[in-house]
């Protein structure tokens, strides 16, 4: 006989229900308080500066619940990224591969990466960045004005002015 304090339990505690759990609510953003059609963020690099409009992913909505956000630029071959004081983990939209003009989040390094084109890992014909990095917005314009950029200045994300 088996004792009972041996047996094999299934159910909740098997490991295919534990991955299928959904994470708790608690600390997600649920309401935004602007319409998620509507988000737009600015931001500027010294004196140059360019609109980002927002997916609606919740790496999104956290950056935008913390905003304003400030830092200093660094540069990768032809992308810039700068560090910002949020923890966010994966989610289904990070990829390795980027496209030019969308804005990711770095996940490993807590940082926002922006290219507008090859990085110094690339291949031919693609944007590789350097890890997988959440997408969470679209540079509404054009990122290649940032072309040329020394590392160092100073930048700010902030909430773009509402259109009367």
């Amino acid at each position: 006989a088996i004792p009972a304090s041996s047996k094999v339990v299934y159910g909740s505690a098997m490991p295919t229900n534990f991955l299928r759990k959904r994470p708790s609510v608690q600390g997600r953003v649920t309401r935004p308080d602007v319409p998620v059609a509507d988000r737009v963020v600015w931001l500027q690099v010294g004196a140059a500066g360019l609109a980002i409009k927002l997916h609606a992913t919740e790496t999104a909505d956290r950056i935008w619940h913390a905003l304003p956000l400030h830092s200093i630029v660094e540069t990768w071959g032809e992308s810039l990224h700068f560090e910002i004081p949020l923890r966010i983990g994966r989610d289904r939209t990070a990829r390795i591969n980027g496209r030019a003009g969308e804005v990711y989040y770095w996940i490993d390094d807590e940082r926002i990466v922006l290219p507008w084109g090859p990085t110094p890992i690339s291949r031919d014909h693609e944007i590789r960045l350097m890890r997988p990095c959440n997408v969470w917005g679209e540079v509404i314009g054009n990122a290649r004005m940032f072309e040329g950029l020394v590392p160092g200045p100073k930048c700010a994300l902030t909430r773009a002015a509402k259109k009367s």
